[in-house]
């Protein structure tokens, strides 16, 4: 305990800071979900406290990020069109998502999986991040400039046809659930149909209406109706907060530019009467329990369709909390636990969702202003959370009078921050691999943009997992191309002129030159190299008897390669071929053994530990059949 309170003046400093430069941000991105102000400034306060607590990162500082509020947007979008446009009716089922996920989290971590999260390419991190930054860029354009497809009542009208089709495929799905849906006989669907009100097609359409435009493509097709209705009041609150915070960080650092740029022009649209439109009303006091509205609520198959979205957001949460992590640990240098981290995460998102909380994780500029603030123990986080909480308590009612417009500002400057610069800049510089006709381009450059393109246009999970798919068999392919390149068939005359020979193989007896070919591998026989494996026989001429493989440089062996292996022993064993095995390392050779292999093609004999033992082998056993014929 006394070690907790150890460094409590920089840990209180860090994380008053960092809880001040995540209150704007907490904010914006409730707005941004659709659940509202609130639901961002919970899943802040919640998150900040018992992932810190509880994580394995000291100095990090956790709460709504861009990448999560991105996949929630996507969740509460899908299941708030799915209950007739109704928040709360569609709260309990949202919140069950984002407790999933939680859950999720908290078993990657106790399953000890949260070492694999490094290995995601960086392409498919980079084309998300970047496309993280587009949608969220794209989509606040319609608030900024004061636009809101909800309310735009001759866009309502064009969507009512739709409406309709929804409600009325609603109820044949009811009647369809409860039995009763007869082919030959609608009345029943006549009956219901006929007491849907205009309020409620209405309503419907403007559900339709904002689902549109909570994506990017949904966003641009409105523009040219939002250009024509532009609040030129909530444009001009908007860019006076994005000039304040990139114009004030050239004043000084040490006040957050964001903060200031939400105090001052809030402040003015407050007391300048400005007649703007405000953030929604927080609800005063201590966030509701809403753990009871999630088990009541609950419907297997009301949240199945986005199972998997929630396990593509706890995965998420993952890696940018872990590379938030790596980040904390480069400046304070230390390390951190990443599965430890990963467990804390998981109760925080869990505890934000029970209390009506956005998911987050890892923040990293939170943390980046934590630890140079002063913040060394996971103290700074709890104490960030807890500010949040007293900034709730005492400031919500003031909080809700927030100009919207100044929380677009705020998002489109974190949508342009978001962005990979560094891998974008890099583009002209990759190395290009792959060539179509007279074009040569990047295999890293492709799968980047089509995760980005993918992830824009179509679904953000979705195009991840393309991503990493990709990137799984560019590596394959690569890896399979660079073994080929290094694993070659030859025999010693030829191998002297070509220079192939490894140096203790110089000594060889020229006498077996017709009798003895010497295959080298060199790196993991698997499954994307085994076809140019399996061209090994073919190579061998009918004057061999004995080949010599040598496995010094193979680490590892998987099934694939393992019967690719097996195909070709057996094939030289049926011509007479016999095989000499040389320093076969620990895992091939036990992969050998159990499909016998050894020593059913490979007596035990016939494996040596290095290359003399084979030599010594060839001279007592090999029959020299073809050394006058050679001229040797």
């Amino acid at each position: 305990m006394k070690d907790f309170f150890k460094h409590i003046k920089g840990d209180a400093f860090g994380g008053i800071t960092a809880g001040i430069v995540a209150l704007p941000l907490a904010l914006a991105f409730g707005v941004s979900s659709g659940l509202g102000p609130d639901a961002g400034l919970y899943g802040a306060i919640f998150i900040a406290f018992f992932a810190a607590l509880f994580g394995g990162t000291p100095t990090q500082i956790s709460g709504p990020t861009a990448p999560m509020t991105a996949v929630s947007i996507i969740i509460v979008a899908g299941i708030v069109g799915a209950n007739d446009g109704d928040v709360q009716k569609a709260l309990p089922a949202i919140l069950t998502v984002f407790l999933l996920a939680g859950v999720i989290q908290i078993g990657i971590g106790f399953a000890g999986l949260g070492k694999y999260i490094k290995y995601i390419p960086y392409p498919v991190v980079s084309g998300f991040m970047t496309a993280i930054g587009v949608m969220i860029l794209f989509t606040q354009i319609l608030p900024a400039i004061g636009y809101y497809p909800s309310e735009d009542k001759a866009l309502i009208e064009k969507y009512k046809p739709a409406a309709e089709d929804v409600i009325l495929k609603k109820i044949l799905d009811d009647e369809a659930e409860e039995g009763i849906l007869v082919l030959e006989d609608f009345s029943e669907t006549e009956r219901r149909a006929s007491q849907v009100t205009e309020e409620a097609i209405i309503l419907e359409a403007e559900t339709l209406a904002a689902k549109q435009g909570k994506s990017v493509v949904g966003s641009i097709k409105y523009f040219p109706r939002a250009f024509r209705q532009i609040d030129w009041l909530e444009l001009a609150l908007c860019l006076a907060t994005i000039f304040i915070i990139y114009g004030f960080k050239r004043i000084t650092k040490k006040i957050p530019s964001t903060l200031v740029a939400l105090l001052v022009v809030s402040a003015v649209a407050i007391f300048a009467d400005l007649g703007y439109r405000p953030i929604r009303q927080i609800p005063e006091g201590f966030p509701e329990f809403q753990g009871i509205k999630i088990l009541s609520g609950f419907s297997l198959a009301g949240i199945s369709p986005y199972i998997f979205t929630a396990l593509s957001l706890a995965f998420l949460g993952a890696i940018d909390s872990l590379l938030t992590s790596v980040v904390a640990d480069n400046m304070t240098k230390t390390k951190h636990n990443s599965n430890k981290e990963l467990i804390g995460q998981g109760i925080g998102n869990t505890i934000a969702a029970l209390f009506g909380g956005i998911p987050g994780a890892g923040a990293t500029i939170r943390t980046v202003v934590n630890i140079n603030s002063g913040g060394k123990t996971k103290l700074s986080g709890m104490i960030a959370g807890l500010l949040l909480l007293v900034i709730l308590l005492a400031l919500g009612p003031v909080a809700s009078k927030i100009p919207a417009a100044v929380l677009a500002g705020i998002l489109i400057t974190v949508g342009i921050g978001v962005m990979d610069y560094k891998g974008l800049k890099a583009i002209p510089n990759m190395q290009k691999d792959i060539k179509f006709k007279y074009v040569k381009i990047s295999s890293e450059v492709v799968i980047m943009l089509i995760v980005l393109v993918l992830s824009v246009v179509w679904d953000l999970v979705a195009a991840v997992g393309i991503g990493l798919v990709l990137a799984s068999l560019s590596f394959m392919k690569k890896m399979g191309d660079f073994t080929a390149n290094y694993s070659k068939v030859t025999n010693l005359t030829q191998a002297n002129k070509d220079e192939r020979l490894w140096s203790d193989e110089l000594e060889f007896p020229e006498r077996f030159t017709e009798e003895v070919f010497i295959k080298h591998l060199s790196g993991p026989l698997f499954f994307g190299y085994t076809s140019e494996f399996q061209s090994l026989a073919k190579q061998i001429p009918q004057t061999a008897s004995h080949v010599i493989l040598r496995m010094d440089k193979v680490p590892y062996v998987d099934q694939s390669g393992l019967y690719a292996l097996e195909d070709v022993l057996l094939d030289l064993e049926q011509r007479d071929v016999h095989t000499l095995m040389v320093a076969p390392q620990k895992q091939p050779l036990m992969m050998l053994k159990q499909i016998d292999i050894v020593p059913d093609l490979v007596p035990e004999e016939c494996i040596f530990e290095n290359f003399q033992e084979c030599v010594n082998y060839v001279k007592k056993n090999v029959e020299d059949k073809y050394d006058s014929m050679s001229g040797i």
